[in-house]
């Protein structure tokens, strides 16, 4: 019959055991996925490092991004500028006019920034880039005119500006296959700019 300190030193081995395989196990699985995370970032057959972002994902995220933000400029545009300005909100004694002109100046600024950043987008793809390029003048028209419609100093003129390059940039996405459908930014998103 075992004594009571042989069971206790058995206890001990058999716990002693349990850890060691864990450990074996454990460093085994580690060392797996070492090896494996290794061979997966290693270099291609060329000697390059291996990226996630070769050629053709680059031009597939160019074009998500240029929808992405050509379609924010529109809905920013639409939105809080031309929808505003054809009710009459920019008038002097309309109601809520110095809220309209604060948003309309703050959506000018913010669709100017994410139309520069759309042109940045579409030149990661060739033929969204022929596309954009005839407009990127135009866009670069109306990096001035948030203030000016802030300042309540706003025309015809400039309110078609806006839409013009917003509809010239999105028949340029349309030509290249990248529909830009708009999508309305939040306040938070006008305010970060």
């Amino acid at each position: 019959m075992p004594t009571p300190a042989t069971t206790t030193a058995r206890r001990a081995c058999t716990r002693t055991g349990r850890r060691l395989r864990r450990a074996a196990v454990a460093l085994l699985l580690c060392c797996t996925l070492l090896g494996a995370t290794a061979a997966c970032g290693g270099e291609d057959e060329a000697g390059a490092a291996a990226t996630p972002t070769d050629a053709v994902e680059a031009q597939k995220f160019a074009k998500t991004r240029f929808v992405a933000n050509a379609g924010l400029a529109a809905g920013a545009v639409y939105q809080w500028i031309v929808k505003p300005y054809r009710a009459g909100k920019f008038q002097k004694g309309a109601d809520g006019q110095k809220a309209a002109l604060v948003k309309a100046g703050l959506a000018g600024a913010f669709a100017y920034n994410r139309l520069k950043a759309a042109a940045n987008n579409a030149k990661g793809d060739p033929l969204l880039s022929k596309a954009i390029a005839p407009v990127t003048a135009g866009i670069e028209s109306l990096k001035g005119l948030g203030s000016k419609i802030r300042k309540g100093q706003v025309g015809d003129a400039d309110i078609g500006a806006f839409e013009n390059v917003v509809d010239q940039v999105k028949d340029a996405g349309q030509s290249a296959g990248a529909v830009v459908k708009e999508k309305v930014p939040s306040a938070t998103q006008l305010s970060g700019g």
